[in-house]
């Protein structure tokens, strides 16, 4: 075969052997079910033009309907306006809790394992008694030391999952420090901050933000938690949790108050574990 041939065939060879990308429908309506609320957070004028905080005269717990899509809760307020507008502030808080876990988890859990020796066990051993404490007595405790909140409470379930990341990052950067790369570094007179800033921290990065992904999700469970036990955000701001916690009185006559925020937060949960599942499998 000639050299011309030879290098008319090479897009096409390369093209071939390209990694084909899976269609994966599952991971798609993840995606969408994130868009769709982080649009409504940021936008919720373009979802509804009803009001979140003000009642409709005679429209007291009306059943979901052609005008109501979600009906109307006691005061006679929009179920699916309020839950549009709370999305603000339940993604709020439970990015913010995400962040608190993830900055400060990851430092300490990356910064242990990169100093080994006695900076490394005392760290590891704060984590351990960390994670022998159950995620929501944590942040019970935080919330009752601080006060009741949507900041103190996104504040106390990113304090309760410092330790999950700072174990994950240890466990990240162990496995980093065995290769030859890092030992080239450091051999060709790379320092300590150096190196762990160029090689280190963008190699443990993806699967930190596998595992935040996932941890935003049980973030949002964990606020809705708070809420519904009267910790979190206080009425009438209208965070899920709370419009969960607003609507169980009314189970038995009004079943759409406390079901169609439940099924939200169940599929946001869901929705962002898939992410998360398919971040972890990618960076494998």
């Amino acid at each position: 075969m000639s050299l011309a041939s030879t290098l008319r065939l090479a897009p096409r060879q390369r093209t071939l052997a390209r990694r084909r990308i899976p269609f994966r429908p599952g991971l798609w309506v993840a995606w969408a079910i994130i868009v769709i609320v982080i649009a409504a957070a940021c936008f919720p004028q373009l979802f509804t033009h009803f009001d979140p905080y003000n009642s409709v005269d005679g429209a007291q717990l009306v059943a979901p309907g052609h005008l109501y899509w979600l009906g109307t809760d006691q005061l006679g307020r929009d179920l699916y306006t309020r839950i549009v507008y709370g999305s603000r502030w339940s993604l709020a808080s439970a990015s913010a809790a995400v962040a608190v876990g993830l900055v400060f988890g990851s430092l300490l859990g990356m910064l242990a394992a990169f100093a080994g020796g006695k900076t490394e066990n005392v760290s590891m051993r704060v984590v351990d008694v960390l994670l022998s404490i159950p995620a929501l007595l944590l942040s019970l405790s935080i919330i009752i030391l601080l006060g009741v909140g949507s900041a103190h409470a996104a504040l106390a379930v990113g304090c309760a999952s410092i330790a999950h990341f700072a174990r994950l990052a240890r466990a990240e950067v162990l496995r980093i420090r065995q290769q030859d790369y890092i030992e080239a570094a450091f051999g060709s007179g790379g320092r300590f901050f150096s190196v762990f800033v160029r090689h280190v921290l963008p190699n443990a990065l993806p699967t930190l933000l596998a595992f935040a992904a996932l941890q935003f999700g049980q973030a949002i469970l964990a606020l809705s938690t708070l809420s519904f036990l009267g910790f979190g955000s206080p009425p009438p701001i209208p965070e899920w949790g709370l419009l969960i916690a607003e609507g169980r009185n009314y189970l038995a006559t009004s079943w759409w108050l406390t079901v169609f925020p439940g099924l939200l937060v169940i599929t946001v949960v869901i929705a962002t574990h898939r992410i998360s599942s398919a971040f972890a499998g990618e960076n494998r």
